[in-house]
């Protein structure tokens, strides 16, 4: 039995969860998200709660018990993500730090200048939406969670982080270890 599968997804009131057979289409204010089902997962909705089952529980823990624990948990979590995007937007968020580096919207698109002789157009997603705070910071949002977290790794991909300055493009907060410069390497060396 998954840990994490046999936790309940509390429903609120505002999303509707339909369940055809393997078939799971969770709607909300948002969006909506399907989803297939292995054959060996059950779920089933009791009042506002979600309860997603293993089929094989009574079967002893070997090769295939482990693969239903963990596409148990999967799926759980799947579900739980789904119906909370519906609810409120998933976001995540990236800084574009460099001198002159800076990041705009044009209509849907954003428009970055990253240090290359032409500014970088990223156009806009479907079930995507940017919002850019200041110049230099960018928001991705959007009610599935695995897609927001993709478009803003294909952001970040644009320009990456410079191993020794730093410059380019990173998820807020991140840290980087910068590498010390040829100078910083030379001094090191000559006072030892």
């Amino acid at each position: 039995m998954s840990k994490i599968g046999v936790i309940p997804i509390q429903v609120p009131t505002s999303v509707q969860v339909t369940i055809v057979k393997d078939k799971v289409n969770i709607k909300g204010k948002e969006g909506e998200l399907h989803f297939d089902l292995p054959r060996v997962l059950e779920l089933n909705q009791q009042g506002d709660k979600l309860i997603l089952q293993a089929k094989n529980e009574g079967l002893p823990a070997g090769r295939q018990g482990k693969k239903t624990k963990s596409v148990h948990g999967l799926y759980r979590q799947l579900i739980f993500n789904a119906v909370k995007g519906v609810e409120t937007l998933w976001s995540k968020k990236l800084e574009v730090i460099g001198t002159g580096f800076n990041v705009k919207m044009q209509g849907e698109d954003i428009i970055l200048k990253l240090g290359y002789s032409h500014p970088v157009v990223f156009k806009k997603t479907d079930n995507i939406k940017f919002q850019v705070e200041g110049n230099n910071k960018i928001a991705v949002l959007g009610f599935d969670k695995q897609l927001v977290g993709q478009v803003a790794y294909q952001i970040k991909m644009l320009k990456k982080p410079d191993i020794y300055k730093g410059k380019g493009i990173r998820y807020l907060g991140e840290v980087i270890k910068l590498k010390p410069g040829k100078k910083v390497k030379a001094a090191a060396g000559s006072s030892a």
